[in-house]
């Protein structure tokens, strides 16, 4: 079978996973699950990341008829969803709605971007996960997918899309700044800000939820927003991140968690949330905002060493229990794939092509539908059920096939979203 083959055996599965109620579809997190009681909207695991593989699908053939009407009921479901929402994530919230319709090609992105408006206080967007005893009342995450920089990511993509969020974006860029850690090596910023917290700090530096990541939507915002003090201290972000990781022979990579106890796992990652696939993404985004070098290096230089240590590293092989057992977009090899390809070099490719038929080894297959199991080694039964959203499920797996399909066959046309745009060789 192609890629693309697998990909519409997915995608067929995903639709036969969808459920509508009163408020339009929606989707179970694993396949025969209930309906969820949280996230059962957005794009991680809920029914608004369905855009994202449409949208990829838009490229690959017409939408079907059901296809179409799908696509109506996501966007009618986040629209009604903007007036009460509190949240403000990447993932989950308002920032998700954004991306989500624009995704879809439907209005409402101005109705989010106001209600973001709408929700926020002097310091900046609280969050509800974050109402825990160890947490200050009114704290808030500054990282791309949580916190602040969420914000700032969603204010910029809604800026290049047309909408007036300069003002926002520039608010939310302020916020970011004023919790940043001076340090002698550079800047840096916790998950949550100390000042906000009465335990001492896990960080997690890598795209998803630290310095990375909030760099990284700094760099481009200094473009974006005419704003080099934004520039400067993304790049004094990327010092710190350099010199707290590892650079050798098998290219640069940064612990996912510190400190690190065995508890956590391996100490290295390579995927998209905690690995050299998304930290890669900071790199990009200085040299989109022309910076000229980071630890004496281009910014260029780092992007490659980046993705050096996904490719040494040993993936898609499962060389011990509990390393890559994944296929995910999150954290797995659709996410590495991806970012493989968003580089056009023909190396680039045929590691993405890999990671495509690491995908088609490890599907499922049944009837005319696929699907992917992930493993979770300390369980009796390590077979996960299988996913069905964007980033931890089939719907994310089928978009990759289908793009690699399409690049296969020459057509170098990409999907831009809020969280790669910037990162796009074409």
């Amino acid at each position: 079978m192609t890629y693309g083959d697998v990909a519409e055996a997915a995608w067929a599965w995903v639709r036969n996973q969808v459920r509508w109620d009163d408020s339009g579809p929606w989707i179970p997190e694993a396949a025969g699950g209930e309906k969820p009681v949280e996230y059962i909207d957005g794009m991680h695991s809920g029914i608004g990341g369905l855009a994202y593989t449409l949208a990829e699908i838009r490229l690959a053939r017409p939408w079907t008829t059901a296809e179409q009407d799908l696509a109506t009921g996501i966007a009618d479901r986040i629209r009604a969803l903007i007036p009460a929402d509190r949240s403000t994530t990447f993932f989950d919230g308002l920032v998700s709605s954004i991306g989500i319709l624009t995704a879809l090609g439907e209005p409402g992105t101005d109705a989010a971007l106001q209600r973001i408006r709408d929700i926020a206080t002097d310091e900046g967007w609280p969050e509800k996960f974050l109402d825990e005893p160890r947490y200050e009342p009114g704290a808030f995450g500054n990282d791309v997918t949580l916190g602040t920089a969420a914000v700032l990511l969603g204010g910029l993509w809604a800026m290049r899309r047309g909408d007036d969020a300069s003002a926002l974006a520039s608010r939310a860029a302020d916020v970011v700044l004023g919790e940043k850690e001076e340090l002698p090596t550079g800047v840096n910023w916790q998950f949550v800000s100390r000042r906000f917290r009465s335990d001492e700090p896990t960080e997690m530096p890598n795209f998803t939820h630290g310095l990375a990541g909030i760099a990284t939507a700094l760099a481009v915002a200094g473009v974006d927003l005419g704003r080099p003090e934004l520039i400067d201290v993304a790049q004094r972000g990327a010092e710190h991140l350099v010199s707290i990781g590892i650079n050798d022979d098998k290219g640069f990579r940064v612990a996912r968690v510190i400190p690190w106890a065995e508890r956590h796992g391996d100490e290295f990652t390579y995927n998209w949330c905690h690995g050299g696939a998304g930290t890669a993404l900071l790199f990009s985004a200085l040299e989109y905002a022309d910076v000229k070098q980071v630890a004496g290096e281009t910014p260029a230089t780092w992007h490659r060493r980046c993705l050096d240590s996904v490719r040494y590293s040993g993936i898609p092989e499962r060389l011990h229990p509990g390393f890559w057992d994944n296929d995910g977009r999150c954290c797995g090899t659709a996410g590495v794939g991806d970012a493989f390809l968003d580089t056009g070099d023909d190396q680039d490719l045929e590691f993405a092509v890999l990671m495509g038929d690491t995908l088609l080894d490890h599907a499922h297959h049944e009837g005319s539908h696929a699907y992917w199991r992930f493993i979770e080694h300390r369980n009796e039964d390590p077979l996960l059920p299988p996913g069905v959203g964007w980033m931890q499920g089939a719907a994310g797996i089928a978009a990759y096939l289908f793009r690699l399909q399409r690049v296969l066959g020459g057509d170098p046309r990409v999907v831009e979203r809020m969280d790669n745009w910037w990162a796009l060789r074409r």
